[in-house]
């Protein structure tokens, strides 16, 4: 009888192992790779995010509860490029030892002084934090959240070995959805005249989707949202509007409104909606997910820049 009962335990463990076993413990820095690292992980995984949705991870200040995620975390996912300025003390003070991996980990990144990035008023000399500083906002591409995809999924198979395939298969999966979703992607902007392609934003947070989807962004704040536009930076940036007869203006879920508002207004644009940048909305918005992020505002650019007949 204890044989059998032992060969039964056996075919289940050999079976059902992985999917028996623990959830991995990660924490992700913000929502949007909190959220990758849920579609690559599902049950295997459970995630703590430290900057939320609509939060901003630029002037993010920790927690206690984040060091203490930090602590007992199995995996850390990180942007990278300079977007968590504040993650390296938190990581310190925690005392962690888990693997950390930087997402971002093989991208391209863009600078400020990149001649093919966006245009922002900082990038003329107001922003001298900046100049030069590799733009980290690389998820905006979706060619790089499919490099995004493959990092984590590997990161996740080296944490739990014996899951590894399972991990790496749901990454790749995760990877393919991307790839059919930027032909969408770009089958909706190529819609858009190219005299119409120009828009206003509250923070430079669009280089790598303009760059590759041939959108030109402009914006009164630099790449990073500490900084704070003059009173004469408005001013410019309200004369480029009429003179380059920039209609749209958007505003990033995660800022003030009242600043671009007023670009709005004294420029003679129109504000056409929200755009998620830096973070997902609610569960319950418009950008709960990484791919319903690109959906959103891929439908709210194509609705302010197609011309009305």
């Amino acid at each position: 009888m204890l044989s059998r009962l032992a060969l039964l335990s056996a075919l289940l463990i050999a079976v059902c192992g992985p999917a028996l076993a623990e959830p991995l413990k990660v924490v992700a820095s913000f929502s949007i790779l909190g959220d990758m690292v849920r579609q690559i992980g599902g049950d295997q995984v459970e995630v703590t995010t430290l900057v939320g949705p609509s939060g901003d991870a630029h002037v993010y200040q920790p927690t206690p509860s984040d060091a203490k995620a930090v602590a007992e975390a199995d995996l850390i996912v990180v942007n990278g490029l300079g977007f968590e300025g504040w993650f390296d003390r938190l990581f310190k003070t925690a005392g962690g030892k888990a693997r950390v991996v930087v997402a971002s980990t093989g991208v391209k990144p863009l600078t400020m002084e990149d001649e093919d990035h966006p245009k922002s008023l900082h990038s003329h000399g107001h922003d001298h934090d900046h100049e030069g500083a590799a733009d980290p906002h690389a998820w905006q591409s979706l060619a790089n959240g499919r490099m995004y995809a493959t990092t984590i999924g590997a990161a996740l198979a080296q944490v739990a070995p014996d899951r590894a395939e399972q991990f790496q298969t749901a990454a790749a999966a995760y990877a393919q959805r991307l790839g059919v979703l930027e032909s969408w992607v770009q089958r909706e902007l190529s819609e858009i005249p190219k005299s119409e392609r120009k828009v206003i934003t509250s923070h430079d947070a669009f280089g790598y989707f303009g760059k590759t989807y041939g959108i030109e962004f402009v914006a009164p704040v630099g790449i990073s949202t500490e900084a704070e536009p003059t009173a004469k930076d408005v001013a410019a940036l309200i004369r480029q509007m009429k003179a380059n007869k920039i209609r749209a203006v958007f505003i990033e879920a995660m800022t003030d409104p009242r600043l671009i508002q007023q670009i709005a207004k004294d420029g003679r644009g129109t504000v056409g909606g929200s755009l998620y940048s830096d973070s997902l909305s609610a569960a319950d918005g418009p950008a709960a997910t990484y791919e319903a992020m690109f959906r959103h505002n891929v439908g709210a650019l194509k609705a302010a820049l197609t011309p009305r007949g």
